[in-house]
This record gives C-alpha cells, sequence and structure tokens, in this order.
C-alpha cells in the first residue's frame, strides 16, 4: 500500500511514521517488516527503521500474507531414524525448513511431521511448532529428534538447554584452519549493519562457543571438520568459522567474496565448491538419553549424496596432487 510523506512528516523515524498511519500494526511489527526487507521509498528497499522520513517521498509496505494459526499436515517424504510413543529421530533432508514462518507457511517439517503423527501431535510445545524441541537451518542436512509427547517435549528441550547431549556436525570449510583442532568462542548476535546475519559481536549477544577438529585436509584449498556445540546460537557453527576465516563452502550468507583458499584447489573442483548451492554443514551425529526409558541412544547419518560428491572430488585431486589428507 503507498503511502506519500508530507513536509509535517519530514525526519520523523520510518518505523514511528508508518505506525502512526496504518491502523492495527503495532511499531514492533512494522521493524519488523522493515528488516524482512517488507518497505520500500520510492522503489528502493528500505532496511532503517529508524531512517529519517523525506517529504514527498512515497513509502510502500508489502504485508505477508496471514499464516494459519495451526499447521496443517501435508504428505512431505523424510527418513525415519527411530520412533516410538515419545520421540521420532529422523534424517533431515537440505532443504526442508523446519517449521512454519513468513516466506515459509507451509511444506515444513512440522508439516511434515502431522501428516506422519495425526493430529495428536498439534499443540505439542506450541501451536506454531508442534513436537520442535530444535532447529536446523533449512539447507542444513542431518539428525534431528521431535517429540510426540507434552512430557518427552519437556524433557528433552530441557536437554538441549543444558547441553546434555552428544551433538556434533560435519563442516566443509574454506582453507585449513591454524591450529588444526581448537575452540571458537564470541558472542553472537544480529549483525548490526546487516539484520538478517548474526555476527561475533561486542556487546549485545549471547555466549557462544564452538570445539572443532580438522579431520581432513585437502590441500590448503578446503578442509573436512568435526564441529561441536557448546551452546546453541542461531547459525553458531556458520559464523564462528566465518570469524576464524575459513567460511563453510556454498555459504549463501557468510561467503561474501571469493576465498583466497580457492586458488589451491584446481579446476573443475575448484568450479564445483565456488558453485555449491547451500552451506556444506551435516548435523552428523546425535546423542541423548531417552526421555521416559533412560536409555542412551546415539544417532549417526552419512553426508547426503552433494555433500559427499565434494568430499569426493577433492579426495580424487588430492591423490593426484600429493595432499596431505590426514593429520
Amino acid at each position: 500500500m503507498p503511502l506519500s510523506a508530507t513536509p509535517d512528516d519530514r525526519g520523523e523515524r520510518l518505523d514511528r511514521f508508518l505506525a502512526r498511519r496504518l491502523a492495527g500494526f503495532s511499531r514492533s511489527r512494522i521493524k519488523n517488516l522493515i528488516e524482512d526487507g517488507a518497505v520500500t521509498c520510492d522503489g528502493v528497499t528500505v532496511k532503517t527503521a529508524s531512517m529519517p522520513v523525506r517529504a514527498g517521498a512515497i513509502y510502500r509496505i508489502e504485508i505477508p500474507p496471514t499464516m494459519p494459526a495451526t499447521p496443517q499436515g501435508q504428505a512431505i517424504r523424510f527418513d525415519i531414524l527411530y520412533e516410538d510413543a515419545d520421540l521420532i529421530v529422523l534424517d533431515k533432508p537440505a532443504g526442508l525448513v523446519v517449521h512454519p514462518a513468513p516466506g515459509n507457511p507451509d511444506g515444513t517439517l512440522v508439516n511434515a511431521l502431522i501428516a506422519h503423527c495425526g493430529d495428536s501431535l498439534v499443540g505439542i510445545g506450541g501451536e506454531r511448532r508442534p513436537g520442535i524441541v530444535h532447529r536446523l537451518d533449512k539447507d542444513t542436512s542431518g539428525v534431528m529428534v521431535a517429540a510426540k509427547t507434552e512430557f518427552a517435549h519437556h524433557a528433552l528441550s530441557a536437554a538441549f538447554a543444558a547441553r546434555d547431549l552428544d551433538r556434533a556436525y560435519t563442516a566443509l570449510c574454506w582453507g585449513t584452519p591454524q591450529p588444526a583442532e581448537g575452540t571458537v568462542e564470541g558472542a553472537i548476535g544480529r549483525d548490526p549493519r546487516d539484520r538478517k546475519r548474526m555476527a561475533v559481536v561486542a556487546r549485545g549477544g549471547k555466549p557462544a562457543l564452538t570445539h572443532y577438529r580438522t579431520e581432513r585436509r585437502f590441500g590448503m584449498g578446503a578442509a573436512l571438520l568435526d564441529c561441536r556445540l557448546a551452546t546453541g546460537r542461531t547459525h553458531q557453527i556458520r559464523v564462528h568459522l566465518a570469524q576464524l576465516g575459513h567460511p563453510l563452502v556454498g555459504d549463501p550468507v557468510y561467503l561474501r567474496r571469493r576465498p583466497a583458499a580457492a586458488a589451491h584447489i584446481p579446476e573443475p573442483t575448484r568450479g564445483r565448491l565456488l558453485d555449491f548451492p547451500r552451506q556444506a554443514l551435516h548435523a552428523a551425529r546425535l546423542g541423548f538419553v531417552h526421555p521416559r526409558t533412560g536409555v542412551a541412544l546415539r544417532f549417526a547419518t552419512p553426508l547426503p549424496a552433494d555433500f559427499a560428491a565434494l568430499v569426493s572430488a577433492l579426495e580424487s585431486i588430492s591423490s593426484t596432487h600429493s595432499y596431505n589428507t590426514g593429520l
């Protein structure tokens, strides 16, 4: 909807101006829409809520469609690793969003779980995210557990909050971290220059700690890492490895330019890594104590085909070029 700014509006904060002119929208809601890129000024997207209004400018705001209060079941295939009356463990494919959100109102893992488990799942842990106790990014693959009862949801949520579980990721990064095994520590919060990104920040972030170990080196060009989280922040591994100077191969958010390490990888493998369409990150292992039986459970899944193909290509050139692939 177009809104024309008058001379009386000049200099007012954009979020305050829009909230005043749009009935039924709180300022915080307007601010979120601005940060999500839903507002334009004379056809140019603006993402700064504090930007002063210009007299005569035309502001437009695209209101996303309202999501249903309760997600509906949809037949979406996923691989089940274990299931009982309390919980389900699955191998989430890359490309599957975990729960409905603006931009992804359906077609999510939650929709798939409701279809698989039936209406008994609805409302477990909340209407919008039934059964969900932890998340993986849309393009991160690997092991997840979901709750099927309130009892399991409460117990598993507590275990994740306390980090009372075994959780490991396989990551393919550019370059070779030094030392080969170490820890990255740095509080993570919203990037002040881009609210859609996370970053290591000096103030206002949440403490974050990532342990990594190099499993394989591919010359100086890339390395396969085993990463373990001591905390669970949004995009934590992606942010910490980028901060370390070794961003994930294919990361569309934290890999902003062609990495210098790419020069150490010959074509055509270099092109395959540069063109990889998602972050090369896989939740490889998950271990936890069953909330009802007390039995220790542990699950592991292999790399998905696209990720495994990259590693295979790197191994091929490693042997051809006498790269050191071990430690």
